[in-house]
């Protein structure tokens, strides 16, 4: 099967990793995942159903709507992808209508046309919610089409929650198999990126979800996370039978430092 890639640019999304996370996922009826973020796991698997969650509201509205009207959000969204619109006043301009609008049908088009103008496809708020992701200065920022369209078909097979991990952990039934891709446990001190939905994801975060885990296998609903292999994740995650892949990793725009690092993929069966 051809992979198949997101609409959406995403730090950390999993298009390099799906062999071997589709390797590692068991065989069931349904899958969930609590962190679906860009999707390129949904979309690279062939489960008969979806439970699709995300802590991110603005991300779950944008996929409700290509669930329930792609055809009007496709035609919307395109008119900001021309040359007047990848300047970076107009940029500001946006973003600034964006952090004032509570309508989401407009917010998911600006949401797009953000993650494909703004700085290497992050998606980071501030602690008053407000977008303030720089301006990317890409030569010709791409118009996903195809892939919104694609997206948009096989979420009929998807239901998209927006709440915490506790509690689509909580919604999952016999039969399904979970996914688990949360922020990422930081390299360093200063390398993190967990502000994408304007909340962090704390320690306590990372130990209850190895607990959620261990307690869903407990219950006959096997879950896979992916993490950056560190002593704390090994720790975190020593109930689970742990795969080490090398994976590079793109925060940095310069392609000359984006360093390859490990990631630890655990799976609890």
């Amino acid at each position: 099967m051809k992979k198949q890639r997101a609409f959406l640019k995403w730090a950390g999304g999993k298009y390099g990793l799906i062999d071997d996370i589709s390797e590692l996922l068991p065989q069931g009826d349904r899958l969930v995942e609590p962190f679906v973020g860009a999707g390129s796991v949904f979309l690279n698997t062939d489960f008969k159903q979806y439970l699709l969650n995300d802590v991110n509201q603005d991300l779950i509205n944008l996929y409700q709507l290509l669930k329930s009207d792609a055809a009007s959000y496709i035609t919307e969204a395109s008119k900001l992808f021309n040359p007047d619109g990848n300047v970076s006043e107009r940029y500001y301009d946006v973003r600034q209508q964006f952090n004032d609008s509570s309508d989401p049908f407009e917010r998911s088009v600006f949401f797009l046309y953000m993650n494909r103008h703004g700085y290497n496809g992050l998606c980071r708020y501030n602690l008053k919610g407000g977008y303030n992701v720089p301006f990317g200065r890409y030569k010709k920022p791409y118009f996903p089409e195809a892939e919104l369209w694609q997206f948009a078909e096989k979420s009929q097979r998807a239901t998209f929650t927006n709440q915490c991990f506790r509690e689509t952990f909580k919604q999952a039934r016999a039969g399904d198999v979970i996914y688990c891709d949360p922020p990422y446990a930081p390299l360093s001190p200063t390398a993190s990126f967990t502000s994408y939905s304007g909340q962090g994801f704390k320690l306590i975060d990372q130990q209850d979800l190895a607990q959620v885990a261990e307690q869903a296998r407990a219950n006959k609903k096997p879950v896979l996370i992916s993490n950056h292999d560190l002593p704390l994740t090994r720790d975190l995650y020593q109930q689970a039978e742990l795969t080490i892949k090398p994976v590079k990793r793109t925060i940095s725009q310069k392609a000359g430092k984006r360093l390859k690092v490990n990631e630890v993929l655990a799976l609890y069966k």
